[in-house]
């Protein structure tokens, strides 16, 4: 294979998270040759951000494609059923694409997920119908666009903390998520900790983490 890409197959060893490859920005061609020596090597693959014309590109592999996430997976292993659980809630439904990346991501590394979609805070009737099984779980990962108020709503009702992730979903002022990321950091409810702007993968790499340590003590 053409040295464009340098892997690094010891990572989950070293930091307890996979590799995962970002694709946008890569040439087809080289994302090809990327899954092409994960197949050799029988090495799962967790791929994210892809556009539509690479996941149309890839079809012929042997990956598991969720288009509304735009990631991929080869040999995904599933979570074992005794895996931690996160739960994954989001706001409004336009906030599905990065949720669905943060559990895509979250189930490559071994988590089991709830994913809850549309309890945004302009009918608080929807949030409170969960409110019961969403105080049961230990780890919370919360989506939001707009103005971002589910983080502090959210983290005052439960005793889970709760990995915020703003998204670039929105207009006007609240236009590219950056509302959303000034709301995550300065909402007055403890017990919220933030990512970047449309980062799932990033909120599921840091569940992961902190889920993985709690059950080993």
């Amino acid at each position: 294979m053409e040295r464009h890409t340098i892997f690094d197959w010891s990572r989950k060893a070293r930091t307890g998270i996979p590799e995962a490859v970002f694709a946008e920005g890569k040439a087809l061609s080289h994302l090809h040759d990327v899954i092409r020596e994960h197949i050799d090597r029988n090495a799962p693959l967790l791929i994210t951000r892809l556009t539509p014309a690479q996941i149309d590109g890839l079809r012929d592999l042997p990956l598991s494609v969720d288009d509304l996430g735009r990631t991929a997976t080869l040999d995904a292993p599933e979570p074992d059923h005794d895996a931690p659980v996160v739960a994954i809630v989001t706001a409004g439904t336009s906030d599905l694409s990065v949720a669905r990346e943060a559990e895509v991501a979250a189930n490559f590394m071994g988590l089991r997920t709830e994913l809850i979609a549309d309890v945004g805070v302009a009918g608080l009737w929807r949030l409170e119908a969960h409110l019961p099984a969403l105080t049961a779980h230990r780890l919370i990962i919360a989506v939001a666009g707009m103005e971002g108020a589910l983080f502090s709503v959210l983290a005052g009702l439960v005793t889970a903390p709760i990995i915020a992730v703003p998204t670039s979903v929105g207009y006007g002022v609240a236009k590219d998520g950056s509302v959303a990321l000034g709301s995550a950091l300065g909402g007055c409810a403890p017990g919220v900790v933030c990512v970047n702007i449309d980062n799932g993968f990033g909120a599921a790499a840091a569940a992961a983490k902190i889920l993985n340590i709690a059950q080993a003590l």
